[in-house]
């Protein structure tokens, strides 16, 4: 795109190219911080950061999609948007079952 056709564009174009933007880099973010916590650990890992920025990327994503009115790119980001909340609900009831074990392991305090 050139710098005359930005130019051009209308204010409310240029808003939802900076909404795809910005999608797009929070969804690649996400595979930044994969590799920083995989290289911390020094082995792979998906830390929960990467879930959350695949949501919040993937939504964003969606809804600038959405006023593209592009059914391929609505169908996937919808569809993993899916997978992300699904792997966020798995971390949370893990979690839970983590400090209800903990509860009942922990000493009694005197």
């Amino acid at each position: 795109m050139s710098l005359d056709a930005f130019a051009a564009m209308p204010m409310a174009e240029k808003i939802w190219l900076a909404v795809g933007i910005l999608g797009q880099l929070c969804f690649a973010a996400r595979f930044i911080v994969q590799w920083l916590a995989s290289e911390a650990r020094h082995r792979s890992t998906v830390p929960i950061a990467f879930w959350y920025l695949s949501l919040i990327g993937g939504l964003v994503l969606l809804s600038y999609a959405i006023w593209r009115r592009d059914p391929v790119f609505i169908l996937g980001q919808a569809m993993g948007g899916i997978v992300y909340v699904r792997n966020l609900m798995l971390i949370q009831q893990r979690r839970r079952q983590l400090d209800r074990r903990r509860r009942r392991e922990k000493p009694p305090q005197t």
